[in-house]
């Protein structure tokens, strides 16, 4: 009887640290999701200039005096619209790290429950207490947690696949598609659970 209690508590520990981890990286996600919105305004706004230059021609202007200023501007707002998907792309490798670190510690989670399975039987599994919700519970909740990030990352890195300079179409239409990928019920689930398990994470 004695291997119960030490697989249980072996689990604990570790879904304890999973959701410590998934509280820290949450704020991570989001402060590096404000930093991506005014990125992703400034590329659309890049793209405006763009076309307002292609629909203009510089010689038949008082700036025809500047030979080459047309493509001169266009080489620099290019440029700019590069120098914003760079940035754009190094915020993507801060989601991944945030992705990658929650899959690890929800993985970890998973992989010792189903190392001690014979010794953690359902009822168990399934007993929660006035400071700790069940075992089942909180496997069930870091696996929805994992699979929102895991999503989320995918659609925005697709997104930002798709950007190119020389596709102003796209990059007008980047940021209002960034947008849309946002799923405030999925966070705010997320941000429910960390809740739920508040007296857990504190307790040893």
């Amino acid at each position: 009887m004695c291997a119960k209690p030490a697989a249980l508590t072996s689990l604990q520990q570790v879904l304890r640290k999973s959701f410590q981890s998934l509280e820290k990286n949450q704020k991570v996600w989001n402060s590096v999701l404000a930093e991506c919105s005014p990125l992703m305004v400034s590329l659309g706004n890049v793209a405006e200039q763009l076309r307002a230059l292609s629909n203009v021609q510089l010689s038949n202007t008082p700036l025809s005096v500047f030979p080459d200023l047309q493509e001169r501007l266009h080489f620099k707002l290019i440029q700019a619209a590069d120098t914003v998907l760079e940035k754009l792309n190094e915020k993507m490798s801060s989601l991944q790290s945030v992705r990658d670190s929650i899959s690890n510690q929800v993985s970890r989670a998973f992989q010792l429950y189903e190392q001690n399975t014979d010794s953690l039987d359902l009822l168990t599994c399934t007993q929660r207490s006035s400071t700790s919700p069940s075992v089942a519970d909180m496997l069930e909740w870091l696996q929805d947690a994992e699979r929102h990030y895991r999503q989320q990352f995918l659609r925005r890195k697709t997104l930002l696949q798709t950007l190119r300079a020389d596709n102003l179409s796209l990059l007008e239409s980047a940021s209002k598609r960034w947008e849309s990928l946002e799923s405030p019920s999925e966070e705010e689930n997320i941000t429910d659970v960390l809740f739920k398990v508040s007296f857990f994470m504190e307790s040893q």
